[in-house]
């Protein structure tokens, strides 16, 4: 049947009070539903399978985010050690005491660099 006969039938039957009449019979032949039995599990299956993949998501990034900020804040640490030994060593943040050299040194690693 077309969609304009099945919109046909629709009025017809919900306009007509008895449920015997012709037109919801005709609508209950063209129109029904047989699902099979297995029909229940598989649709549930598919939408209790959706909403795990979707939190192992959400746990796998809420997991990811933790371990970064552990990290990123125990790498912080250990830069604010360093930078505090390195004042506390040399007195100063220059690029010498950044690299861990004294001026005696600087003579000896200009001749090894230049073969003078």
């Amino acid at each position: 049947m077309k969609h304009d006969e099945i919109k046909d039938l629709i009025t017809k039957a919900l306009n007509d009070d008895d449920p015997a009449t012709e037109a919801r019979r005709k609508l209950e032949e063209v129109i029904s539903y047989d699902f099979s039995g297995s029909f229940r599990e598989k649709i549930a299956d598919r939408i209790f399978s959706a909403g795990v993949v979707i939190n192992r998501e959400v746990e796998f990034i809420r997991s990811w985010n933790n371990a970064f900020m552990r990290i990123a804040l125990t790498g912080v640490a250990a830069i604010v050690i360093l930078v505090i030994s390195l004042y506390l060593i040399n007195g100063s943040f220059s690029v010498n005491s950044i690299l861990g050299l004294n001026d005696s040194y600087d003579e000896s690693i200009v001749c090894l660099l230049t073969g003078n």
